[in-house]
């Protein structure tokens, strides 16, 4: 089991539990956050938007064509901003960092 850092929306820093094999959007809602991600993890919705530190953004996959396409449909995104439901934790990812969006 390893740890995602999670900035909630009034700025507040939490350690949560991760799960190897399971979607970051799935941990930070099962851990009670304000995070809808309501197609479950299709990347077809844009609501599971989080930035990532950029101390860790280079270490993540580069988004896909319809990640990509999901966050330009979105009013506001930042240069590190992704799709929590395409990032698959792993221990690589140990310590990872985000940011939940304001809701679109």
């Amino acid at each position: 089991m390893g740890k995602i850092v999670v900035k909630d929306h009034s700025g507040e820093e939490h350690e949560i539990e991760a799960i190897e094999g399971w979607r970051v959007m799935e941990i930070i809602r099962e851990h009670g956050f304000a995070i809808e991600g309501l197609c479950g993890g299709a990347c077809a919705c844009a609501t599971c938007h989080v930035t990532v530190d950029p101390t860790w953004s280079e270490k993540l996959h580069p988004p896909g064509g319809e990640e990509e396409a999901m966050l330009d449909g979105l009013p506001q995104i930042e240069p590190t901003s992704r799709l929590s439901c395409q990032l698959i934790f792993s221990e690589e990812l140990n310590g990872l960092s985000v940011s939940l969006a304001p809701a679109a």
